[in-house]
């Protein structure tokens, strides 16, 4: 998912990513959907159809690499508190004119998440004031995004009569990076839900 690009100037010397935190399906269900993409870039010539991997992307944001560790500890913390979320995926939806993804019907956990991540790392995921953070409260799983107008028009004819369903537990999230430009997002970090009570939380975190 490509954020605005960096209009304001950057301290030199200093890498810029770009990070994308995701909660991502188990390998059934992702060769499941990476099928469809696939289907879909194909028959519509969607070079983001295929290129993107499954997952429901919870925020993204454009950061120096040397805020990482602390954004890792932050996010390892809310990952520590917060419970495995029973995912559930059906038939396709739409952003009109460039989005084409499938539907998360179990929004509010998925809501819940999203706001504690926000409240949490907002500060540490903020590049500066032209490049803050994307959060991602209406949760969705892209099939093919910056569709143009007629793949957009002809994908969505033949995609809102069709069905998919699927289910998960996301038991973890994922944080993603990849410098700046660039095509392929590499693992930064795992976060596992542990459901702790925030007093254990604080506890392991000082040990």
């Amino acid at each position: 998912m490509q954020l605005q690009s960096i209009t304001t100037a950057t301290i030199p010397g200093y890498r810029v990513y770009e990070y994308l935190l995701v909660l991502s399906p188990h390998q059934e269900l992702w060769n499941r959907i990476l099928k469809v993409k696939e289907a879909f870039a194909e028959k519509y010539k969607s070079d983001h159809a295929k290129w993107g991997k499954p997952h429901i992307t919870l925020a993204n944001f454009l950061q120096y690499e040397m805020m990482e560790e602390r954004l890792i500890n932050r996010l390892k913390m809310v990952a520590m508190g917060y419970h495995p979320i029973k995912v559930e995926l059906r038939d396709y939806g739409s952003f009109p004119s460039h989005t084409i993804y499938i539907n998360v019907v179990s929004k509010i956990p998925v809501q819940t998440l999203v706001k504690e991540i926000r409240s949490e790392a907002q500060r540490l995921m903020k590049l500066n004031d032209d490049n803050k953070p994307h959060f991602i409260l209406e949760p969705h799983l892209t099939i093919a995004r910056k569709l143009e107008p007629w793949q957009y028009e002809k994908g969505w004819l033949e995609y809102s009569h069709k069905h998919f369903t699927g289910r998960f537990i996301a038991d973890a999230m994922l944080l993603l990076k990849r410098p700046v430009g660039s095509v392929q997002y590499q693992i930064a970090q795992r976060f596992e839900f542990q459901n702790l009570p925030v007093t254990t939380k604080q506890g392991e975190l000082f040990m």
